[in-house]
């Protein structure tokens, strides 16, 4: 159980820093004004999506729900567990969205300011840290 706990902790961390990485590109390749940096940040941003943080992400839910199975009615009858599910299905909601946002970007189709990427890069951090409070301390 340990191991794959290991494992979860390593593919999570892994999943997150696509997470946090992909966004300020975004950031990034709003900002750019040349054919070749958008070109590049095109490159960037898919090989780090589809090489890292999906691999990541699937990573993360198998051996979280590897972890899940040990106990799985001790683990689904706390309240802090029903919390962390849900802000995990908003994560992977939010990793789709940044999917979605590598295509606009390819399709060179973005209509969106660097401003609104650089809020959008903060959500995963409050999910990080909403995550780690609700499985370190178990409020409820």
């Amino acid at each position: 159980m340990l191991w794959v706990k290991a494992f979860h902790i390593i593919a999570m961390v892994c999943w997150f820093a696509g997470l946090f990485y992909l966004p300020r590109l975004f950031v990034y390749h709003a900002n750019c004004e040349d054919t070749a940096g958008r070109e590049r940040f095109k490159i960037m941003e898919r090989k780090l999506y589809r090489g890292i943080t999906t691999p990541s992400m699937i990573a993360t839910v198998v051996l979280g729900l590897w972890l899940i199975g040990y106990n799985p009615s001790g683990y689904v009858s706390q309240g802090w567990m029903h919390a962390k599910l849900l802000l995990v299905a908003l994560l992977i909601a939010y990793h789709f969205y940044c999917g979605h946002l590598v295509k606009v970007f390819r399709d060179d189709q973005n209509q969106r300011s660097h401003v609104f990427y650089r809020w959008f890069n903060e959500l995963p951090v409050l999910v990080l840290l909403a995550v780690v409070i609700l499985v370190v301390v178990k409020p409820f």
